[in-house]
């Protein structure tokens, strides 16, 4: 058992839940799905192995994974909650293309330096934060802002393929 699998099977007993093959199978598929991924994405994946698993089924768990700390809810207005792994990743924040839909993560201590600074000048005790940054990354730009029908502009998600070493 991995340690994220032992991590969610302690929240959800504390909450009183059991384990179940459906809840299994939505951490692994979450597990390996690379980048952000929306309710609807991972619902899309889920389905790809086992047809029967309901979206509200994938949805509760999305919630239970996210109260668990091994996700992490972000939005870049587009109207939709992506999901991201939140479980030991380092913190980052994002920069999204309003042409194309890509994100862009990124860390920068000097920006981390600053939000302290505020919060300490404003004798705010800082828990969390999260910024979102958004323009036209430079493909779009050297493209001429081509603007892709509806629904082109989302990011792409795929699950990566899990290899077993036994």
């Amino acid at each position: 058992m991995t340690e994220e699998q032992e991590v969610f099977l302690k929240h959800i007993q504390q909450q009183g839940l059991k384990r179940t093959a459906q809840r299994d199978l939505i951490l692994d598929v979450f597990l390996r799905t690379e980048g952000h991924v929306s309710g609807e994405d991972l619902y899309r994946l889920v389905r790809e192995q086992d047809p029967t698993v309901g979206q509200t089924t994938v949805y509760r768990t999305l919630r239970l994974l996210t109260d668990a700390g091994l996700a992490r809810e972000v939005r870049f207005g587009d109207g939709r909650a992506h999901y991201e792994h939140h479980y030991k990743h380092q913190h980052h924040d994002h920069m999204i293309c309003s042409e194309c839909g890509k994100i862009i993560e990124f860390y920068s201590p000097e920006l981390e330096a600053i939000q302290d600074a505020m919060a300490a000048k404003h004798k705010f005790e800082l828990t969390e934060h999260l910024l979102r940054m958004i323009g036209v990354c430079a493909d779009c730009r050297r493209a001429g802002h081509e603007k892709k029908p509806d629904g082109a502009n989302r990011p792409k998600v795929r699950a990566a393929t899990r290899h077993s070493n036994s």
